[in-house]
């Protein structure tokens, strides 16, 4: 008996995944068994691709089994190469398909991060279509929602996707593991030009730095942004010293399930018990000028419970939250876009700065109310709001 090695998932409800499994011999040349639902179609075209993987890697003689249950070539490919380094742990070369983007514009640290959708890395039916859900923001997931002895293949996996994958205009998010193994992450998915990298469970400035000198080391012309995720009563403690930590720093996030934790008490719906913590987040983001993100609402049934969370999380100056289900985001988008009365005083109060402007006049008045520059500056982010938001 060779060695033996196994990679991705079949059986039960798996759909657009596959289970691949590899074992070396002595000689025979490739034996592949492949039993797949479309094989009909595809089997020439999933051979074809098996017989690409093991000319690359050079393997002459093994013997292969593929469970497919409709994978796409970038999920076929991803689950080979997993499957193929078990067998070969030296081997490091990536077997990249070719990527479906021709450019890839800088990222920008000011667009909307209203709604963000978590995606589980290891998990390619969630990933396919993400992007007709229209969220800002798509995270392909290699923390919490992997499980630690399929970290590998997920890495492979996230970093085809971000290749193959149409994100429809959603901003392409990827959350690393904690440190270190983070920075093993960013090896595989910085050079595939993701546009925001979460790094979770920061409690120091000094983990946002290893990770920018780690990201310019992989890719120094091209920038990507960053979103720490403070988890814990430390990292709250420190929140302004992490915000400031980074040139590319976008937003920051709080998790809350993991502080609750931490501080040792329960999460409510009310929030009372992470009321100082989210307050200080926001205070933190706003003194550093980049944006403070909610934490995700968990009760995926509860439509009622989840709108009052978000009301209260825009009151207190969150620009957006983290979905774990796609109907999460239009209840998010509708408690966060500005209301008609909002939108009339905001226009009302672009319309006296701009007839201020004409006449050279220094001081602007709304009313019996002074308008100084932030005011200003929030009321026309709220009239390019509406406008993205087709409500003017």
């Amino acid at each position: 008996m060779g060695k033996t090695g196994s990679a991705g998932n079949h059986g039960g409800r798996v759909r657009s995944d596959c289970l691949v499994e590899i074992e070396l011999k002595a000689s025979g040349g490739i034996d592949l068994e492949l039993d797949s639902r479309v094989e009909v179609l595809y089997g020439h075209s999933i051979r074809n691709l098996v017989q690409a993987l093991v000319l690359f890697y050079e393997i002459r003689n093994a013997k292969m089994r593929i469970k497919d249950s409709g994978a796409l070539d970038f999920v076929l490919a991803a689950r080979m190469e997993a499957a193929i380094k078990k067998v070969l742990p030296g081997e490091t070369r990536e077997f990249l398909l070719p990527d479906s983007r021709d450019e890839f514009p800088e990222p920008d640290p000011a667009r909307y991060r209203f709604t963000r959708l978590y995606l589980p890395g290891n998990t390619p039916s969630m990933m396919l279509n993400a992007g007709i859900h229209k969220p800002d923001g798509i995270i392909l997931d290699l923390e919490d929602s992997v499980a630690p002895g399929t970290k590998d293949e997920a890495r492979i996996l996230v970093r085809n996707a971000l290749r193959a994958l149409d994100f429809f205009g959603a901003e392409r998010m990827v959350r690393i593991n904690q440190l270190p193994l983070g920075l093993r992450d960013l090896e595989a998915v910085v050079p595939q030009h993701p546009d925001l990298v979460l790094v979770p469970k920061v409690e120091s400035p000094e983990t946002i730095v290893e990770v920018e000198e780690k990201i310019r080391k992989i890719s120094p012309e091209r920038k990507v942004l960053l979103m720490p995720i403070l988890e814990s009563a430390l990292g709250i403690e420190r929140s302004f010293e992490i915000a400031t930590a980074g040139r590319n720093t976008a937003a920051m996030a709080i998790g809350l399930e993991d502080y609750t934790a931490d501080i040792g008490v329960q999460r409510t719906g009310e929030g009372t018990e992470s009321w100082y913590a989210r307050s200080r987040l926001v205070n933190a983001c706003k003194a550093a000028g980049i944006q403070a993100i909610d934490s995700v609402y968990s009760d995926v049934d509860n439509e009622e419970g989840l709108r009052d969370t978000v009301s209260r999380s825009r009151s207190m100056g969150f620009e957006g939250m983290g979905c774990i289900h796609p109907r999460q985001i239009p209840v998010i988008l509708e408690a966060f876009r500005p209301s008609a009365v909002e939108i009339g005083k905001a226009a009302a109060i672009v319309e006296a700065f701009e007839e201020a402007a004409k006449m050279g006049l220094g001081v602007v008045s709304l009313g019996s109310k002074m308008i100084d520059a932030p005011v200003v500056k929030r009321a026309r982010r709220t009239i390019e709001f509406a406008r993205k938001m087709g409500l003017i």
